[in-house]
């Protein structure tokens, strides 16, 4: 039985529950309103519009996907496959834990409108909990680990610098175990897996563990949200 069948099927059994879940998930997104320091070292913001692409990982791909498609200078946020080989790059050999891939999101951004330290501050303050290893929420296995895949060595400066100045200021009560590695290929996810939490806010378990996190960024950063 596959891992989407099972998180669906575990779904279908909430739905006389959803309203409760909401309600419940609306508070716990009000509650929470402790905006993480900005990085202290970050690239420049550049003058003219351009692309650059960073890719994180931090639990299931619908959440972290539905958190970056409403940020401000964000051209597009992909879901798919890191880590890995490409012959394995594929949901269920994924979900089996022994493929070395995590399911990633691939940022596309204008580094004229928003900085990679930015996307970093709303990844490590809204988009996942990076203190759990290799888990999030209901969901468990290396796949579900929390990494930044840095492109080149700028971003892994910005990166280690940031968790280093997060875990000083003791912004969490357990260290960060965010894994800061070179990033070797980005393999797109099958598509329906594509803007899910979009096509799919009714679902339970959207409702339950990323509305909320799509709330607190806009809560927290209401100058980088947008509700497109």
């Amino acid at each position: 039985m596959s891992k989407l069948f099972v998180r669906l099927f575990l779904a279908s059994l909430m739905i006389a529950a959803v309203a409760g879940v909401v309600m419940r998930s609306n508070v716990a997104a009000s509650e929470k309103v402790t905006t993480l320091p900005k990085p202290a070292v970050d690239e420049p913001r550049v003058a003219s519009s351009s692309q650059e692409t960073a890719v994180v990982a931090g639990g299931c791909f619908w959440g972290i996907q539905a958190v970056f498609q409403h940020v401000n200078g964000v051209v597009s946020a992909t879901s798919g496959y890191s880590g890995g080989a490409a012959a394995t790059a594929e949901y269920e050999t994924v979900s089996t834990g022994m493929t070395n891939h995590a399911e990633s999101v691939k940022i596309v951004y204008d580094p004229s409108k928003i900085t990679y330290g930015q996307l970093l501050q709303v990844f490590f303050s809204v988009a996942h909990d990076p203190t759990e290893l290799n888990r999030q929420g209901p969901d468990s296995g290396t796949q579900y680990r929390s990494v930044i895949f840095f492109g080149n060595e700028e971003q892994k400066k910005v990166a280690q610098d940031y968790i280093a100045q997060l875990d000083q200021a003791k912004v969490f009560s357990h260290r960060i175990v965010t894994q800061v590695v070179p990033l070797k290929a980005f393999y797109p996810a099958e598509g329906y897996h594509q803007n899910y939490a979009k096509l799919h806010p009714d679902s339970p378990y959207i409702a339950r563990y990323d509305l909320p996190k799509v709330a607190n960024l806009q809560q927290q950063f209401p100058q980088l949200y947008h509700n497109q």
